[in-house]
């Protein structure tokens, strides 16, 4: 995995790829990953990610993501 990552943020370094968008697309990415994998349940989802649900709820609503429920 860590050389995975290395040549993705090596290749996202030469494209220009600033560090506060490349935040926002993997937290954007990881957390719906984790909300499908709970079938859309936030609590559980939030338990997964080790952060409160209201977190969880805001940061779906700030990374525009949708759940489907």
């Amino acid at each position: 995995m860590r050389d995975r990552l290395e040549q993705l943020v090596g290749e996202m370094i030469d494209k220009g790829i600033r560090f506060e968008d490349a935040q926002r697309e993997f937290e954007k990415h990881f957390i719906t990953r984790v909300v499908s994998k709970c079938a859309g349940n936030l609590g559980n989802a939030a338990t997964m990610l080790g952060v409160h649900r209201n977190t969880l709820t805001r940061k779906i609503q700030e990374l525009k993501i949708k759940v489907a429920r």
